[in-house]
């Protein structure tokens, strides 16, 4: 493999990294939006969406193992690697959770709501906008954008309890609201997740450009 081709493909892994963040962010986006608008057919597409996503993962993976194999790379390329392939997962995980939020819009399309959707939509806004930043974090390497990032976790976390603490209370008043609201606080643990998997892919941005492991939040 010549030097030109090694750097092509190195590009390529940047590039597929940003793609996939950019699907799995509107696959977050439009679970979310189809819960709330009880839209079936935009759920159905976010479902759809995943075997995208999954491809890109095996992409990414192929692409690096293939790297490490013939090239041992050094210092910051090897971090690079290394990088790519843990965020692959992390993304990969994010985007099967925005599928399950999909797959309740479809179980609960045709039963009255519990509630209006108020805090979880918030909870996607916030997760939506951590990945963007994350993923120009990972463009720019930028470790200050990356620590700024995963300190918004704590926002998704507060909201998780919050929305948690009302559907109990729903629950209590009212048996016959149960089952919606064990969905909807399905739907809100796995917003928290994925702020959690973003926070992890911040991490990975700070060993990329720095080389040293951090726990972020």
């Amino acid at each position: 493999m010549t030097r030109e081709a090694y750097h092509k493909d190195l590009h390529k892994i940047r590039e597929e990294i940003l793609t996939m963040g950019s699907l799995v962010g509107k696959a977050i986006g439009d679970s979310v939006l189809s819960l709330k608008n009880r839209d079936v057919e935009m759920a159905q597409k976010v479902i759809d969406m995943d075997n995208e996503i999954d491809a890109l993962d095996h992409s990414i993976e192929e692409n690096c193992m293939r790297l490490l194999a013939l090239q041992q790379p050094m210092a910051r390329d090897l971090r690079l690697i290394i990088s790519a392939l843990k965020m692959s997962i992390d993304l990969e995980r994010m985007g099967d959770l925005a599928l399950e939020i999909a797959v309740i819009t479809k179980i609960t399309a045709n039963v009255p709501p519990v509630k209006p959707l108020i805090d979880i939509p918030r909870m996607s806004e916030i997760c939506q906008q951590m990945l963007a930043n994350t993923m120009s974090a990972f463009e720019n390497k930028d470790v200050e954008l990356a620590k700024a990032v995963a300190k918004r976790d704590d926002e998704i976390d507060m909201l998780f309890d919050q929305v948690r603490r009302e559907l109990i209370s729903y629950m209590i008043e009212d048996p016959k609201k149960i089952t919606g609201a064990q969905h909807l606080t399905f739907v809100a643990r796995y917003l928290e997740r994925i702020g959690d998997h973003i926070t992890n892919l911040c991490e990975n941005v700070v060993f990329m450009v720095t080389g040293e492991r951090v726990e972020l939040n």
